[in-house]
């Protein structure tokens, strides 16, 4: 067990040093390089952005304005924190931005305490909430969850796919999200506090 850990953390470093030499180089003039953070960071753009609005339009463009803005104020990176924590914190303005220009968006954001119990809030979670979603759960599942998870409100919607399915720490989901970590973590239990509910038909303890 001990093997695996250091060998995640070292490929984990690894990674962030490919980041800042590829980011030192683009600085210093080798822009034809920009291509190598767009192939790297991508597919995982997109997979957030359908995650937060859940339509390919909007995951595309989405993206497309993450780098835009990125290849725009890459120069200004100071390196004060990982270099993917500050492209999903472009990403996630970009989301907040689109969504709240969307002509479908509600006047107001429904509120979670009208919907869980106050007796609730310390209650066990199922196994499954602990746990990165999309690894436990089966495809019809999965399919569910994504409906749930876009009922849930942006606020909330945030905190649930950065922690639990893009992998932060609540650290970083607090960095992004410019959020206190005792807040994230209210909002994360409180998401998943409604994705249990919405899914009880289909989860069994």
């Amino acid at each position: 067990m001990r093997k695996k850990t250091e060998s995640s953390k070292s490929r984990t470093n690894r990674k962030i040093d490919q980041d800042t030499a590829l980011i030192e180089a683009i600085n210093q003039g080798d822009s034809n390089r920009f291509a190598e953070i767009v192939k790297r960071y991508e597919r995982p753009l997109y997979n957030f952005g359908l995650k937060m609005c859940g339509e390919q339009r909007d995951a595309e463009d989405i993206v497309q304005e993450t780098f835009l803005n990125v290849f725009r104020y890459l120069k200004d990176f100071r390196f004060e924190t990982k270099f993917k924590n500050w492209l999903y914190r472009i990403a996630t303005s970009i989301c907040i931005k689109k969504k709240r220009k969307s002509k479908f968006a509600p006047d107001h954001e429904f509120s979670l305490e009208e919907f869980i119990p106050q007796d609730q809030e310390a209650g066990q979670l199922p196994q499954w909430a602990a746990l990165p979603l999309d690894a436990v759960l089966g495809e019809e599942l999965y399919n569910k969850l994504q409906e749930a998870i876009l009922e849930l409100p942006e606020n909330y919607r945030l905190v649930l796919v950065l922690r639990d399915m893009e992998g932060f720490s609540t650290a970083e989901t607090s960095q992004i999200l410019n959020l206190t970590p005792a807040n994230v973590k209210v909002r994360l239990h409180r998401a998943r506090l409604f994705l249990r509910d919405k899914l009880k038909g289909y989860y069994h303890e």
